[in-house]
């Protein structure tokens, strides 16, 4: 066998799997994939399209364009009063997915431990296994909004070579986020435990009920978080791939050893329109989490009147509703109810096995689409 037995044992993408049996079929509602179904905004796109004529064709610095890390850093400090030097702690990526990559691979020794809530985006364990390292799952559920608490990382922290907290808040798959007074329980743990913390707080602009609160802006948190950010969900801009990690000088160093490498840099052009986004871009922002939380609202009350117990998320564009009514597994349901209505949704165990009693599905779709695959959810449940 040529195959690399960490990879060949390494399970394929719950999602990915899942949507494939999608492909070819017609008529379907999709409520799986999570990405804006908005548009990237026109000025954003204007900037790509300019700089591509212009002729902005080349690589870039490793780290990223000066001009990008630079305004990053005066966003941050204007925006979370957080402060980062655009030379030594700002490192642009291709993607968060890239820089969730770089951050453990660029910490775990072989054997070290991570600390993952679950439910969890679905690969956050394995980049921790492909960087050699093991993943340790901290369930959550539905009667605490699916939050992670101090006491539960207190409590992991007690065996040996756990290193890292990684955490992702508005959550992916279930809109989960933490206030401020929440966040700080977890940083006392941190603290005293002496770990890192790798921060994904990509859906940071899509907080609803309050004010975001990034982990590194809490009192003595700085020097023991790596901050995660990017475009892909706020701006809808998906497709550009980029992304960007901010953290202590000798972190991001080794990291961007990882990308020099690897990578390299990331698109020049989408280096460009970022500049863009975040200097012209927010209007358009707010306007697009206006509209995620009209569909917010109206998913979750039409959820629980089906009798699909779901909480009402804080942040993101998702919804995780409970299907134990159904009487059956995650993925089964979400395969029938795609055979059957046509509707299309991730089953909760691509998020863990304690998720099997769950289902993940994004509003990140039309108000009619949204109200079309309620109707068929309960044509099926009716079946």
């Amino acid at each position: 066998m040529q195959i690399s037995k960490k990879v060949e044992h390494l399970a394929p993408s719950g999602i990915r799997a899942f949507f494939d049996l999608v492909l070819g079929m017609k008529d379907i509602i999709s409520l799986g994939v999570g990405e804006p179904d908005f548009i990237t905004p026109w000025l954003i796109r204007e900037k790509a399209i300019y700089s591509l004529e212009k002729g902005y064709t080349s690589y870039t610095s490793n780290k990223g364009m000066p001009e990008l890390r630079k305004q990053i850093a005066h966003f941050l400090h204007h925006r979370h009063n957080l402060d980062y030097d655009p030379e030594e702690e700002i490192l642009i990526t291709v993607g968060v997915s890239e820089a969730l990559d770089l951050s453990v691979r660029a910490l775990l020794n072989p054997g070290d431990k991570v600390l993952i809530p679950e439910p969890s985006y679905v690969s956050y364990g394995p980049v921790v296994e492909l960087a050699g390292g093991r993943p340790v799952f901290l369930k959550t559920d539905i009667s605490n909004g699916f939050k992670l608490t101090a006491q539960q990382i207190d409590k992991a922290c007690a065996q040996k070579g756990v290193k890292a907290l990684m955490i992702n808040y508005p959550c992916n798959p279930t809109g989960t986020s933490y206030r401020k007074e929440e966040l700080s329980e977890i940083a006392h743990v941190v603290a005293k435990r002496n770990l890192i913390v790798i921060s994904d707080e990509i859906y940071d602009e899509l907080t609803y009920d309050f004010e975001h609160t990034p982990f590194s802006s809490l009192k003595g948190m700085r020097k023991y978080v790596i901050y995660l950010n990017g475009f892909s969900k706020a701006y809808a801009m998906t497709g550009f791939r980029l992304g960007y990690a901010c953290g202590p000088r000798d972190i991001i160093e080794a990291m961007t050893k990882i990308h020099q490498y690897t990578m390299l840099c990331a698109s020049i052009i989408s280096q460009m329109a970022a500049q863009e986004a975040l200097k012209n871009g927010f209007r358009e922002v707010v306007q697009m989490k206006k509209e995620y939380m009209r569909r917010r609202r109206f998913i979750v009350d039409g959820l629980n009147e089906l009798g699909l117990s779901c909480h009402l998320p804080e942040g993101a564009f998702y919804v995780f509703p409970s299907i134990v009514k159904a009487k059956e597994k995650s993925l089964d349901f979400a395969k029938n109810l795609l055979r059957q209505q046509k509707v299309a949704l991730v089953p909760g165990v691509a998020f863990g096995p304690s998720c099997e009693d769950y289902v993940r599905i994004s509003y990140a779709s039309s108000y009619e689409n949204l109200r079309e695959s309620l109707r068929r959810i309960k044509v099926y449940l009716q079946k």
